[in-house]
């Protein structure tokens, strides 16, 4: 027996690197599968064709069950497009997996509006809308599984403000949707990935320790996207029933949980701060003590 038996499962960006790599897992796994790819590369130009096609062809070829969407899912009409074909094809729609996305990379200082606003676009309303008409379908039916994917860019990545705010900002929607749809049976976590895929590609050398592994050599290697699957199957699994707002990296042969921020310390006066007492105050409690943040070097 599979651990997704009787489950419907939507895939957004699921034609390719890790989506794929999800969308097959969950597939033999027992879930029947909507793969969702709009057919774009990875600036967000439009393809030929969609890679959706050929992934429920190979998940049907296989045994299982699944049909391709084509939607632009940050779009509201195109969210609802996704969720309808989940019911429509099987009658019910119980995991929504949030991949899709793209990249415009730039230094802040270089960056233009378009830039900004498009790579925004994409990945956190391509999280709202689907997230908006899933929740209200799970929200009658009482059940829900809804995984998110972030990026330790959301740590501070340098050249990519627009992406690493995008994922910092699906971390909040994460936590807020686990907060509200707790009560309907319906968990939301989020996944920080590690792999070797199309975006992973462009980046230059120099910004990484030691060689990159590429997309077409990844398979067989710690990189390869297939690594990534088996956390979110069994977070959308009934056997993580009680797991709700976390954070979880996935890379390799390894996972990760990661802490939201929480208070360390905190300074309290006894009324309206003066400023060379807050200064002192300050340098002698946090000024002291802190460290640079972990994507620092700290």
């Amino acid at each position: 027996m599979g651990k997704l038996d009787g489950k419907v499962a939507a895939i957004t960006g699921g034609g390719r690197g890790i989506g794929r790599a999800v969308a097959k897992a969950m597939a033999a796994q027992g879930a029947a599968v909507v793969v969702n790819d709009l057919g774009v590369s990875v600036a967000g130009e439009k393809e030929t064709t969609s890679p959706a096609d050929a992934v429920a062809e190979e998940i049907r070829q296989a045994g299982g069950k699944a049909v391709s969407n084509h939607a632009d899912i940050a779009t509201m009409a195109g969210g609802k497009s996704l969720v309808d074909q989940a019911i429509r094809e099987f009658g019910q729609l119980d995991i929504l997996v949030n991949i899709a996305g793209i990249l415009r990379d730039r230094m802040i200082f270089s960056m233009s509006e378009e830039e900004w606003d498009l790579v925004i676009k994409v990945h956190l309303k391509g999280h709202f809308c689907p997230i908006h008409f899933a929740s209200i379908h799970m929200r009658e039916r009482k059940y829900g599984r809804i995984i998110n994917f972030s990026s330790n860019a959301a740590l501070g990545s340098p050249g990519q403000p627009n992406y690493g705010a995008a994922k910092a900002a699906i971390l909040g929607l994460t936590f807020s949707c686990a907060n509200a749809l707790a009560k309907y049976n319906i968990t939301t976590n989020a996944i920080m990935p590690g792999a070797a895929t199309r975006m992973t590609d462009t980046i230059p050398q120099g910004r990484v320790a030691g060689s990159l592994i590429t997309s077409d050599k990844a398979a067989g290697t710690p990189m390869d996207p297939a690594h990534v699957a088996p956390t979110i199957i069994f977070l959308c699994s009934d056997e993580a029933a009680t797991i709700n707002g976390q954070c979880f990296g996935a890379s390799g042969y390894r996972v990760t949980h990661y802490t939201p921020w929480r208070a360390d310390k905190v300074l309290v006066n006894d009324g309206p701060w003066e400023m060379d007492k807050l200064i002192k105050a300050f340098k002698s409690t946090f000024g002291s003590e802190m460290k640079a943040p972990p994507m620092f070097g700290g």
